[in-house]
């Protein structure tokens, strides 16, 4: 165990604790599905698991609770899985090497897992304590949250009877979350034809990296700089200035994450070289000060290249940069339903050269309303397919609604007053939750989501705040006591 085992509450530390001991990429589960039916085994707990991986345990009710409703405690096992470029980490093997840093926290050099990883673990900690006072309960695993909600849109039948779900992948403690964005991605691909690299060139790599980056839907109104977007504004320039030839480029990983890093690979003629380089520098010094307040690490250097052999030609160049620069991303509107939260918004997630000539560029949209949802899918497919591009969408998520008078809210919200003396914040979040899914296949049920505070989430600067999980576990079991 690590020190974090020994924190507080330590049963609900000691599973957080084992769980990132365990490798759990998205789509790639089968250690962590090993891992929570040998649980199930060991502690005698029921256990079922449907054909997509998804695990449900369920516990019966403590004495004197028999007659209470059914909750299900609900937390996905998958993973983001973003590291540092300087760190040497293997996801598919390695465990998290986790740290305390002061209040908070922390992986070395990778995302922590907390996302949903400290909500598994409380959902693991309830089946446990014999100390914890409730009603029949359900603890829901789902699989592949991060990268298509797949285990929540293939549920199998009967794998829930509870009338009540606590959602517990939130990351703002004090704050109680009844609805989210709906979303879709979208993906062009570029069938780019590639071309012998022209004589009497000069060629560079250009790297824009140490963005915070984060939460395509919980961070995308934070101002967080696009590296995607940032390195296709060198290019545009060098293609009206120098006759700039692109040879690669590469950046971003994952559609629910701001990309943090990208890198090209282009040339100039030998005669612009010197003008080439001195754009650059006014370049990068008119970025550090435009980054300066919301990209305090920001980093973009240049260094020359060896001769290479191909570069795109000019119609697939034109396209895929002009393209790039084009395309909306970040806060498309926000919501005036409820102020303050993000309504519609896009990210420019990853741009990807392919072995077959084929560029891919992956983009995610999110939206509240789902005609607004709509609506900006189809203002970025409609640059990429000027552009082009062959666009194709993924099937999208449903948001989920907000239910104002759900009993469940009114037991959270009075149960976190009687706990710590003030009333929480009732919200709305821009990312995406399982819910929406949910109630699809169960509609009657009541859904209320909460969980400790996280920042930095999706990035390796990804962090848990220590003593707002003393809070949550409190809270829960609160919820537990009293529904």
């Amino acid at each position: 165990m690590s020190a974090i085992a020994n924190l507080n509450p330590r049963i609900v530390w000691e599973q957080f604790d084992a769980i990132t001991q365990v490798p759990r990429p998205s789509k790639k589960e089968g250690r962590i599905i090993e891992y929570l039916i040998e649980f199930a085994k060991s502690h005698g707990i029921e256990y079922q698991k449907d054909a997509i991986g998804n695990v449900v345990m369920r516990k019966p009710a403590t004495a004197g609770f028999e007659e209470r409703p059914t909750v299900v405690l609900q937390a996905h096992m998958d993973m983001v899985c973003e590291k540092n470029s300087d760190v040497e980490f293997d996801f598919e093997h390695d465990a998290i090497r986790t740290r305390i840093d002061g209040d908070w926290v922390k992986a070395e050099g990778t995302t922590l897992g907390a996302d949903c990883g400290i909500g598994m673990a409380a959902a693991l900690a309830v089946l446990i304590d014999p100390e914890v006072q409730h009603g029949p309960v359900e603890a829901l695993f789902t699989v592949d949250e991060e990268t298509g909600l797949t285990g929540a849109f293939e549920l199998g039948e009967g794998m829930l009877t509870g009338k009540y779900l606590l959602n517990l992948d939130s990351e703002d403690e004090g704050e109680l979350f009844i609805g989210c964005a709906g979303g879709i991605d979208t993906i062009a691909t570029f069938h780019a034809t590639m071309e012998p690299a022209p004589k009497n060139y000069a060629f560079f790599r250009v790297d824009v990296s140490d963005l915070l980056g984060g939460h395509s839907g919980d961070d995308i109104d934070k101002g967080r700089v696009n590296s995607n977007k940032t390195v296709a504004r060198l290019l545009w320039d060098g293609m009206q200035s120098c006759e700039l030839r692109l040879s690669y480029f590469s950046g971003g990983n994952l559609r629910n994450a701001i990309p943090r890093e990208a890198y090209a690979i282009f040339g100039v003629p030998e005669r612009f070289k010197a003008e080439f380089l001195k754009r650059y520098r006014l370049f990068a010094d008119d970025l550090e000060a435009e980054f300066r307040f919301r990209e305090p690490n920001f980093k973009i250097t240049l260094n020359e290249m060896p001769q290479v052999d191909e570069v795109l030609d000019a119609k697939s160049q034109f396209g895929l940069i002009y393209s790039l620069v084009g395309v909306p991303n970040g806060v498309i509107s926000m919501s005036f339903a409820m102020p303050g939260l993000v309504e519609t918004s896009t990210n420019l997630a990853s741009v990807k050269f392919g072995e077959n000539g084929d560029i891919v560029v992956t983009s995610s949209q999110r939206s509240s309303v789902e005609s607004a949802k709509t609506y900006v899918m189809q203002m970025v497919e409609s640059v990429f397919a000027l552009a082009g591009a062959d666009v194709a969408h993924t099937d999208g998520y449903p948001g989920w609604a907000p239910n104002p008078q759900s009993k469940l809210l009114g037991v959270t919200v009075e149960s976190y007053k009687r706990l710590f003396g003030t009333e929480p914040k009732v919200r709305a979040i821009h990312a995406g939750l399982e819910c929406g899914l949910f109630l699809e296949k169960y509609p009657e049920l009541e859904m209320v989501s909460f969980g400790p505070t996280l920042r930095g989430v999706h990035s390796p600067d990804e962090r848990l705040e220590i003593a707002t999980v003393d809070k949550f576990w409190k809270l829960l079991l609160e919820v537990l006591r009293t529904i």
